[in-house]
Order: structure tokens, then sequence, then C-alpha cells
């Protein structure tokens, strides 16, 4: 009779996951089932930690701020925060906004804040601000970004070191034949015009920034968690390969995130994109 009733909880348990409508599933790479729990374990023991999100998602936004509060509980002081929505030119005001030398409408007036700043990425820099902790503006002003994408890398040789301080060290290395930019290429008319070959070159100049001053602000024994779009290090390509070819020894765990009908699966398109990939529900709103 135990046994007819425990198998009767089992059944009925089941069946009420299946009916369930989760907002979330987090998997492995191979698309097998992973934990949460899994997850902050083996990221606490990582030297670089990549959350690629959806930039519009508010499941991605929530998980960000949650992993970034349990990796600080696991690491303390040993964690430091970074992020593509910062650009380097702006690492003085953040810093004074960290320090509370700069009133909060001051800041958010005079830093060039992504549209969904107040809404997705305040509270990460508070966290920052609340815990003590560093928080690195990693990506290349967006200006410069521009003109590569105008002209190509030779335009930032005419710019002074001042404004040279804010990128990558030139010049830098640029393999077109990485899928992250050849694919980029072949969807924007198959890398013909000398406009689309100009845009992979700019992407590539964001990713080798970020690499750049993620290594600038990492020493060993620390966790550097990471937020940007997915596509800066989906399929362990894009920022991680500048990493990887500057310090190949490097410990680096990364989470993507897909929008899908079905989360009973990994779809088979998105397995390897990331060591933990995280499918929201593709009917989930919009974040901006």
């Amino acid at each position: 009779m135990k046994k007819f009733l425990l198998l009767s909880l089992i059944f009925v348990t089941l069946l009420s996951m299946k009916d369930d409508k989760p907002a979330y599933r987090l998997f492995r790479q191979d698309g097998k089932n992973a934990s949460y729990k899994e997850l902050i374990k083996e990221a606490s023991g990582a030297d670089i930690v990549f959350f690629g999100e959806l930039h519009d998602n508010p499941i991605c936004h929530w998980l960000e701020y949650e992993i970034t509060a349990d990796l600080f509980k696991a690491k303390g002081s040993n964690l430091v925060l970074g992020a593509e929505m910062f650009e380097a030119d702006n690492q003085l005001i953040v810093n004074e906004y960290l320090a509370g030398l700069v009133k909060e409408k001051d800041f958010e007036a005079q830093a060039r804040l992504w549209p969904n700043y107040k809404t997705d990425y305040k509270r990460l820099l508070n966290f920052a601000r609340d815990s003590s902790l560093r928080f690195i503006a990693t990506n290349i002003p967006r200006r410069y970004a521009a003109m590569v994408n105008k002209s190509g890398f030779e335009i930032l040789n005419t710019l002074g070191k001042d404004a040279q301080a804010f990128m990558a060290p030139l010049p830098v290395k640029y393999d077109s034949t990485l899928a992250c930019y050849a694919d980029m290429a072949k969807a924007m008319g198959g890398g013909a015009s000398h406009v689309t070959s100009n845009i992979t070159k700019a992407q590539a100049m964001k990713d080798a920034t970020m690499a750049h001053f993620i290594l600038s602000n990492f020493t060993k024994g620390k966790t550097f968690l990471h937020y940007n779009g997915s596509y800066h290090s989906d399929r362990f390509q894009s920022i991680i390969w500048y990493l990887k070819q500057a310090n190949p020894d490097l410990k680096i765990i990364t989470i993507s995130s897909v929008e899908q009908a079905d989360l009973d699966e990994l779809q088979k398109e998105s397995e390897g994109l990331a060591n933990y990939i995280v499918a929201v529900s593709e009917n989930m709103s919009k974040s901006q």
C-alpha cells in the first residue's frame, strides 16, 4: 500500500511538472539538464565568467542579478564585475559613482547609458557600490567603433595616445574566418562590400577591447563576472578568442541565452553555445 501511494505521488508530481509553465530552463552545452546550484559551484571556481544575455529579456536580467549575488556570497571581495554596457572612457565617473562622490542624477545625466539602464543594469552597478566591488567599463567608446565601421582599423592609428588608451592596444589581431565574424558578414551580404567588412571589424574591435580591459583588471584568485550580449561570447569565440590569444590557461565559464517555444528540451541549434544555456520562453515580455 505504501509503495502504491509513493508511486502515485511520483506520477502526480511528474504530471504537474509537465503541465507547469516555467519561465526558463537551464541546460549544459550538450543539451542535458543543468541545475542553478551546479552553475554557481562551477562559476565560483572560474577565472572569468561570461553571462551572454538577450538585451531585452527580463529573465536574463533577473538571473544576472541572482548570479551576481550568489557569486558574491561565494567569493566576497574576490569578485570583480564588468560590462559591455559601459564604455571605457566612462570608467572615471563609474568609479566616482561607486565611491559615492557623484550623485545618482548627475551620473545618469553624464554617463552614456543604455536606454534600459534603469530597469536592467542599474541594480548591478548599485550592487557593486553597496558591496564595495569594482565594476569595470570594458567596451570601446562607441565613437571609435563607428570610425572603424566607416574606415577600418587603420583610422585608429590617427588618434592620439589619450584616445587609444580606451581601446585594445593597436594593431589588433583579426581573423575574418572565425564563425562569429564570417556568419555576420554572410548575414549582411556575403562580405563582398567594404561596409560589411568593416562592420565585422568594428565588432572585433569591441571584442578585443572588452578582452583587454577584462585582462587588465583580473588577478589570479579572483573571479571576473562579465555581462555582455550573447553574441560576444557564444561558441567560445569573440571576446574569448582574444582572451585565449593572450592567456590560454584562463579558466572560463560561459552562459548563453536563447528563446524557444518549448522548454522541455534545448533546441539542437543551441547546443554548444556555452557551458550553460538559459532557455527562455519566446512568449516572455521584453524589458524595453
